[in-house]
């Protein structure tokens, strides 16, 4: 069955200009572009966005980021849509993600990871 997934390329894959080599490498691996805008988070839509994570250690400064500049939510569509696209990003941090992933070829840090990816079916509502 075919399902949906929320994808953001964020500020720091908007600034350093491979926004089209990551949607390139999206459609490569089957997923359909269902909906896709530029955009900018405030710090209070980032907040509320990001709110499983209050209170964590990392909580202010990954609201700072996504709110330092412009972001491309997109949502996805294909078979098994959540579990594909996490693998297809890799791990949070570059340095331990697979080859060929997303943040291994365009991530510089654990902060700034050039994409968000929906642990959950949460877009199929």
């Amino acid at each position: 069955m075919k399902n949906r997934t929320l994808a953001i390329i964020k500020p720091d894959g908007v600034r350093d200009q491979v926004v089209g080599a990551i949607i390139d490498k999206i459609q490569k691996n089957g997923f359909h572009i269902l909906a896709m805008k530029l955009s900018k988070l405030t710090k209070e839509s980032a907040g509320e966005f990001y709110a499983v994570h209050k209170g964590r250690p990392f909580y202010d400064e990954l609201v700072t980021f996504m709110s330092s500049g412009a972001c491309v939510p997109i949502v996805l569509e294909k078979e098994n849509a959540v579990a594909e696209f996490r693998n297809l990003i890799g791990a949070t941090d570059p340095a331990e993600a697979a080859e060929n992933t997303i943040r291994k070829l365009f991530a510089k840090s654990k902060g700034e990871n050039v994409i968000h990816g929906s642990d959950s079916d949460e877009m199929q509502k």
